[in-house]
């Protein structure tokens, strides 16, 4: 197996960890500098990322487009704008890793684009993560255990007991609120602690995760029944 391969789940993983962390804010840590310095890290896992999967976007203008492949784009091409977003707006903001660079001025619309661009990319993430479902079972070695008419029961009747909790933390949590600009800073409710706020963040990720994964089902299947 050739070791991109073999990287590939890990990494995943890592920037979807890294990604909840950051979601957090400055709330976890007594210093700023760790904020910054995970976005770092996941900055240059986004580009170990993107180096791995460079022939999606080599191919962006090539062939046909049918309903999935306009989805596929749109997720994964916002998923890259907001990351762009957020490494310019994060340097624009830093007050410890990149302080060298002596940034003074535009401090409001740093602070406005990295908050509305963190929460997109995290509904964009979850969005992805749904249009890989059968893939990432595939690398976890759980899609033998799918084909048991019972497990995937189980599994898909789980997996509507979280998104139902999830719709419930996106109201709570007030992301819609960030996502359009409703709010202009970000809070985090100390009162539901950090334990629920993983487990709320999580639930959010299953709720789009899930809704995209039948969506893209059901596109697949008409682009097939087209044909």
């Amino acid at each position: 197996m050739p070791i991109s391969a073999k990287i590939r789940m890990p990494l995943d993983i890592a920037m979807t960890v890294a990604t909840l962390v950051l979601m957090g804010g400055n709330y976890f840590f007594e210093s700023t500098a760790v904020h910054e310095i995970l976005g770092v890290v996941l900055l240059v896992l986004w580009a170990v990322h993107i180096t791995l999967n460079r022939r999606f976007f080599l191919s962006l203008f090539k062939g046909r487009y049918n309903a999935f492949r306009i989805l596929q784009a749109v997720v994964n091409c916002g998923i890259f704008l907001c990351a762009i977003f957020l490494m310019v707006s994060g340097i624009m903001l830093s007050n410890h890793v990149f302080a060298f660079l002596g940034i003074e001025s535009g401090a409001n619309f740093s602070r406005t684009a990295h908050l509305l661009a963190s929460h997109w990319y995290y509904v964009f993430m979850s969005f992805h993560i749904g249009l890989h479902v059968s893939l990432i079972a595939n690398r976890l070695g759980l899609a033998g255990a799918f084909k048991s008419k019972a497990a995937l029961v189980a599994t898909r009747i789980v997996a509507a007991l979280v998104a139902g909790y999830g719709i419930y933390a996106f109201v709570i949590r007030g992301l819609w609120k960030y996502m359009f600009l409703q709010q202009p800073f970000f809070f985090f409710d100390a009162e539901r602690g950090y334990a629920l706020f993983f487990a709320d963040y999580i639930a959010i990720v299953v709720l789009f995760a899930v809704a995209v994964h039948y969506v893209a089902k059901v596109m697949l299947k008409y682009s097939h029944y087209r044909k």
